[in-house]
């Protein structure tokens, strides 16, 4: 008996330029390659303050069309009082999770730090699956537990119930731009890709590397931004720099320049292939998976950071052996600042990178490119390896299976029936609540 294509509402912010768009990207992408098992519906979300991308290409065109789609498919099951997807895919942060459709997956990048919420332990349980991007997110949300209070007294363990896989991001087959013209006048330079927020510790980052270089023509290009791409979100971020700079170093003669405003995927593809950028240098205290990090690594640039959360998946080989500038690092809790109510606990640690570590690889990484040896040698060779590992069919074949999960097991026939089956008293209420 032929089945029908299960009709799934993908909720998620993929019209944004955040690693969160990206990975709702990914998501699509992987399931329009099934069309015999998705019939695919979307509801837009935004991200915080980050923009919205502006290119319109065939990939934009169908999620528009798709959003048409999908709210009149919802106005008509309205109407006609019946129950509109067979299950949903929620590509957020946990704790805004929803039980909306008979069966729901989450995808989260899932988390920077040593430990989750407990109100992300209680959000996962709620779903059927949670699938997250790095082996990291997957250690963390099995090993954060909590105790609940019952209102007998009874304290109750609070851990992750729920199912967790990993499904890691895939390697881009982008061809990329002609080197964009830069206007850089150093003979050697590294390059860091991050957003200026606490996380990605850029002025440690910044001030390290020109301690490190301050007498040589050595530069540093950094591709960021504070929040959007706008042309004062460029200015206040260039003026902070520069004063920084400036009182600090005021007779340095390295380099640091700023790199900001929209590239094109193509374009962000050409920087890390670029003839003036030699190494990759980036100190973040930790990351759901790090893209900017994995870009460069299978792109084959040397690669200068820590060894600790998402990025330790490519960074490192199946073995575990490193195949980076590996900077030395100790966890402490997270700054008090950057405590997130239900997101980032600050009971909750990252990493922080050690000074004299942080320098010694740069200098080591630096010299290794000069001679030709050591790991900045091996980098081009290693980022054949991450090619293969990460190949984009692989990624989407492995995506497509975990959220087609439920009707690759031998109670097929017991899961379609839940769905035709599924009690419509509470009809109304479901289809409110994909509609808000």
């Amino acid at each position: 008996m032929k089945i029908e294509p299960r009709k799934i509402l993908v909720v998620g912010p993929f019209l944004t330029r955040s690693g969160y768009g990206e990975q709702s990207r990914f998501a699509l992408r992987a399931l329009r390659t099934r069309p015999d098992l998705f019939d695919i519906y979307l509801k837009p979300l935004p991200w915080g303050n980050t923009s919205w991308i502006e290119q319109y290409d065939s990939e934009k065109k169908w999620i528009d069309a798709t959003v048409v789609k999908t709210n009149n498919y919802i106005a008509e099951c309205n109407r006609e009082q019946k129950i509109p997807f067979h299950l949903s895919l929620q590509i957020t942060i946990p704790n805004e999770f929803e039980k909306i459709t008979p069966i729901n997956i989450g995808y989260t990048a899932g988390i920077e730090t040593t430990l989750v919420s407990g109100e992300w332990i209680q959000a996962i349980n709620k779903i059927d699956k949670l699938l997250v991007i790095s082996k990291h997110a997957k250690k963390v949300f099995e090993e954060s537990k909590y105790s609940l209070t019952l209102p007998s007294g009874e304290e109750y363990p609070l851990t992750a119930a729920t199912p967790i896989n990993v499904v890691s991001y895939p390697v881009k087959d982008i061809v990329p731009s002609p080197p964009l013209d830069l206007e850089i006048s150093t003979d050697f330079n590294f390059l860091c890709v991050a957003q200026f927020g606490p996380r990605k510790n850029l002025p440690q980052t910044i001030n390290w590397f020109v301690e490190e270089f301050h007498d040589e023509n050595v530069g540093l290009i950094l591709k960021s931004n504070i929040m959007r791409n706008s042309l004062i979100d460029r200015e206040k971020l260039y003026l902070d720099i520069r004063r920084g700079l400036n009182h600090s170093f005021p007779d340095r003669k390295c380099k640091v320049y700023l790199l900001h405003g929209d590239l094109s995927e193509s374009e962000i593809a050409s920087l890390y292939c670029h003839p003036k950028m030699n190494a990759f240098y980036m100190l973040p205290h930790g990351e759901g998976f790090g893209l900017p990090l994995f870009e460069a690594a299978y792109s084959g640039m040397p690669v200068v950071s820590i060894g600790f959360s998402g990025q330790t998946d490519f960074l490192c080989d199946e073995e575990g052996n490193p195949h980076f500038y590996n900077v030395d690092f100790e966890i402490k809790k997270i700054h008090p600042e950057c405590v997130w109510d239900k997101v980032l606990v600050a009971e909750s640690g990252w990493a922080y990178p050690k000074e004299l570590s942080a320098k010694k690889q740069l200098r080591q990484c630096y010299e290794d490119i000069l001679s030709n040896t050591g790991i900045a040698a091996d980098a081009k060779n290693y980022a054949l390896e991450l090619k293969s590992r990460f190949d984009q069919d692989k990624m989407y074949e492995s995506f497509v299976k975990e959220v087609n999960y439920i009707w690759d097991t031998e109670e097929l026939d017991s899961g379609l029936s839940f769905i035709e089956e599924w009690d419509t008293e509470d009809l109304d209420d479901e289809i409110a609540a994909i509609k808000e």
